[in-house]
């Protein structure tokens, strides 16, 4: 007999890590450590000047101890590739201010449950999951801001000695209209390469239809070999999710039901900065 907690439905929220997962923290060598410090002093370099209003975001941002880690990643170890591409992002940043996107500016995306950010896999990543098929808006800069909350707060979420997510797209009910197009994906994975580097731990695509699959084909030359290497099509989801964090719909024991006022508050309550 199916235990009454496997089918008890909530519309809570998961926002820590399952009790079973066991986080490994990164280890650098002698050389590696000695470019990240030269990478961090370079970045601190081009901080804004503190009577700047955005200064205080941009301190946090570099403040954190794995910013320089991830762009020596991303560049191989590359000193100079490694400047340019953490110069870029500040550029982006400062003109972008994902930390300063008003919750309710957004909310509306976020009512059909088409973007929640929910659980943890086995290695404490949180959960983006994306269901195309709710579209709920029309193509917009609204649509792109709410993804970048979404990730801002998915980082907020990281536990400790964790710097990556998880995002999962299933596509359940998509439709050839409900689908982003081509143009708009490859301006969400510029950013997501671009400014987000080393964020993506792994991309998983679940019930993707065959009238479909010509889309992965468009937006595969805008995906570099480290992102391509990440993506998983209809892995077994139990060997990568502890089953009390996976979707019962996606076959684990996590009944959950989306809410969207249950949702947002709760999001709001464990995160926001406002």
């Amino acid at each position: 007999m199916t235990s009454s907690s496997a089918k008890t439905k909530t519309s809570q929220i998961l926002t820590a890590p399952s009790s079973s997962v066991h986080i490994v923290p990164r280890t650098y060598t002698e050389e590696e450590t000695q470019k990240i410090e030269a990478l961090r002093e370079y970045a601190d370099s081009l901080r804004l000047p503190e009577t700047d209003p955005y200064y205080p975001w941009e301190a946090r941002w570099l403040a954190d101890k794995g910013c320089a880690e991830r762009y020596m990643r991303a560049a191989k170890f590359k000193l100079d590739d490694a400047k340019r591409r953490i110069a870029g992002t500040l550029e982006w940043r400062r003109e972008f201010k994902p930390e300063l996107i008003p919750p309710e500016d957004v909310r509306v995306e976020s009512e059909t449950g088409k973007i929640i950010l929910n659980g943890f896999d086995i290695n404490g990543r949180p959960i983006i999951t994306m269901h195309p098929g709710r579209e709920n808006t029309k193509t917009s800069d609204r649509q792109l801001r709410h993804l970048i909350y979404v990730l801002e707060r998915a980082i907020d979420l990281m536990p400790s000695g964790q710097d990556s997510l998880v995002i999962i797209v299933d596509y359940r009910s998509t439709t050839l209209r409900t689908n982003p197009s081509i143009s708009v994906a490859a301006k969400v994975l510029t950013i997501l390469q671009h400014h987000y580097v080393e964020r993506l731990g792994r991309a998983i695509v679940v019930h993707l239809p065959f009238i479909l699959q010509f889309f992965y084909k468009g937006i595969s030359p805008f995906l570099d070999p480290i992102t391509r290497d990440k993506m998983r099509f209809n892995p077994d989801l139990k060997e990568l999710i502890p089953d009390d964090h996976l979707d019962a719909e996606l076959g684990g024991s996590y009944a959950y039901e989306f809410d969207p006022d249950i949702y947002w508050d709760s999001l709001i309550k464990h995160v926001c900065f406002f």
